[in-house]
């Protein structure tokens, strides 16, 4: 006969394996009956099995999801209009989509494409399976000293990438701070949820081992202090990387017990543009702990 622990391993997977299909079948059959099945769990009880693991009903889980894939079109940089997000949604007309969408995050949704506030997304989107997994996966680590080359962005959030590219230049012309070699590293040094866009700045750095040659390129030093960090890990497009940020803040510090330390988060990119696509990217993200 399993063991407590073994059916409860088993219970989840069931459950897992439903939230994955979930994700890959937004645009499917995403019924009580479909569902049930890849659970193999019986239709009768699957409403009730699934509230009490997820914390949410199937039907909202899965307007919740519908709705989230419908947010990251709207503020991606293709051409997505309502229309197609209400229908790329499941719904029948962009009214009954922008009411759903203003009534769960708080905005229409002509508003949060033109200015998205993921901040404000990941207040209302509280999912317990999804803050519990979240949970599961913070570490905690002894980020080592490290010292880096550095480059200032100075101006609104979508014009990041220029200077990452202005950064890329500098690392090829002076050969410091190999890319294959030394890590990749990002600062934001304000809110770009919450701060005038020509008021943000951002620090795009390079792992190096020498001091940085005089150069025209704005390049200087700078040292990523050691000590106590939380980690977490982003997957996907750093556009969206609000959706894992505001969860740390959220739920896990208020139950952790740890203090924050008087420096800014920070990212270390895991992935390169264009090697690997952004839907694919790996950033770990670390908040500096007392």
């Amino acid at each position: 006969m399993p063991s407590h622990a073994d059916a409860t391993t088993a219970y989840a997977k069931r459950f897992d394996a439903v939230l994955t299909y979930i994700d890959v079948n937004l645009e499917g059959d995403l019924s009580v009956d479909a569902l049930s099945r890849v659970a193999n769990f019986s239709k009768f009880h699957f409403h009730r099995q699934f509230a009490a693991y997820v914390g949410v009903p199937v039907s909202r889980y899965v307007q919740l999801m519908r709705l989230r894939r419908a947010a990251r079109r709207l503020a991606s940089r293709e051409p997505c209009s309502v229309l197609d997000a209400a229908l790329d949604a499941g719904f029948d007309s962009p009214e009954s989509f922008s009411r759903a969408f203003k009534r769960s995050f708080g905005m229409a949704p002509s508003s949060f494409r033109q200015q998205p506030k993921w901040h404000v997304w990941s207040a209302t989107f509280v999912v317990p399976y999804l803050s519990r997994k979240l949970t599961m996966q913070v570490r905690t680590v002894d980020f080592s000293e490290t010292f880096d080359a550095a480059l200032e962005h100075c101006g609104p959030i979508g014009l990041v990438n220029e200077s990452v590219r202005k950064f890329i230049d500098w690392r090829m012309q002076s050969g410091q701070s190999p890319l294959p070699s030394s890590r990749t590293f990002g600062i934001p040094r304000s809110n770009p949820d919450t701060t005038p866009g020509d008021e943000f700045r951002f620090d795009i750095c390079g792992e190096i081992d020498e001091p940085v040659a005089p150069n025209v390129y704005g390049v200087r030093e700078l040292v990523i202090p050691g000590g106590r960090c939380a980690v977490v890990r982003h997957s996907g497009s750093t556009d969206h990387i609000g959706e894992t940020i505001y969860p740390i803040y959220r739920d896990w510090l208020p139950a952790s017990g740890e203090e924050l330390r008087d420096h800014p988060l920070f990212f270390h990119y895991l992935s390169v543009f264009p090697d690997t696509p952004q839907d694919q990217w790996q950033t770990d993200i670390y908040i500096p702990l007392t």
